[in-house]
């Protein structure tokens, strides 16, 4: 082969690998923890992006991290995906979220799982949230929450809420249950712990002071689900959730998102910056679809006895 031909096979072999380059992208992700919700949160945005033709090994760098609870480590590993100047951070969850967005204000960030965005201060304006901030919001419905637990515990009049009052989305959580209880006839019994070590204590505190355990989606309470759901067999104290993924851990029932269908909504957001919007001009987005899950066999075990007809209303009855 001569020289020319040689030379020109490469200089098409290296502009072929240029632009198969300039087609890859990268996305990182991070949540505060790993448990069930937020997991499937991050697979969900993996595969909204795999299903528009970003497949993880081919045109994808799919990151992620976690920060094993620890808020120091969640402000170290963003620290770390801005010098590696990704396509787009998503961060899942309150705290993650927060840590990404006091380390940039250049990369596009889209975050999820984050219950109250303004109070949390990543944006000023859901409507508009300006900079390079958008997301997706995962505000409990707080009111259902409290009928659910009068449908199923009538006599309740006093539920105990185990919160890490280090987690922003908890302090807005705790407010709104405080907000809806009374108007249900219960009274709110505040349980803090502020690691996963101190929830089974907390949890304990609330033996003979609540008729029923509510965990809200507080990340530090639901990684160490377990521990509040022995408290409840062990005590004949109903034990409600505010998640779905909580319920085949042991929770007796819960109304709530679907965490993966969460993280592929979230991923539509995020192709939509991969196109070119500013992450500022789109909206965050809610979602209003809940699904019910139900425990028969851990409401028996914590005393209870869930009706018929809310078992037939279930999504997922788990045996």
């Amino acid at each position: 082969m001569r020289l020319g031909t040689v030379l020109t096979t490469l200089s098409f072999a290296l502009l072929a690998a240029t632009a198969a380059r300039a087609a890859d992208i990268t996305v990182a992700t991070t949540a505060i923890v790993e448990h069930p919700a937020l997991d499937a949160a991050r697979d969900g945005v993996r595969d909204e992006l795999a299903a528009a033709g970003y497949k993880e090994g081919e045109n994808l760098r799919f990151l992620y991290e976690s920060a094993q609870g620890n808020p120091a480590t969640a402000a170290q590993i963003a620290r770390k995906f801005v010098g590696e100047a990704p396509d787009v951070i998503v961060p899942i969850s309150t705290p993650s979220a927060q840590a990404v967005v006091s380390a940039t204000k250049d990369i596009p960030i889209v975050f999820t799982a984050v219950t109250d965005p303004v109070g949390a201060k990543l944006v000023s304006n859901a409507m508009k949230p300006g900079a390079n901030v958008t997301g997706m919001s995962d505000l409990s419905p707080i009111g259902k929450h409290m009928d659910l637990i009068k449908r199923i515990t009538p006599d309740a009049a006093s539920v105990g809420v185990p919160f890490n009052p280090g987690e922003a989305n908890s302090v807005t959580l705790l407010a709104l249950i405080k907000a809806e209880a009374p108007a249900r006839g219960l009274t709110v019994i505040e349980a803090p712990a502020t690691k996963s070590s101190e929830v089974l204590g907390a949890a304990q505190s609330l033996v003979g002071k609540a008729d029923v355990i509510y965990v809200p989606t507080d990340n530090t309470i639901v990684t160490a689900l377990e521990a509040v759901i022995k408290v409840g067999v062990d005590n004949k104290v109903p034990v409600y959730a505010g998640d779905t993924d909580s319920v085949p851990r042991g929770a007796m029932a819960a109304l709530g998102f679907n965490y993966y269908d969460l993280g592929r909504q979230t991923g539509r957001m995020v192709l939509r910056v991969l196109k070119g919007e500013a992450p500022g001009d789109i909206a965050v987005e809610g979602v209003e679809i809940t699904e019910l899950y139900v425990n028969p066999g851990m409401a028996a075990k914590m005393g209870v006895t869930i009706p018929d007809a809310l078992i037939e209303e279930a999504k997922e009855v788990v045996r």
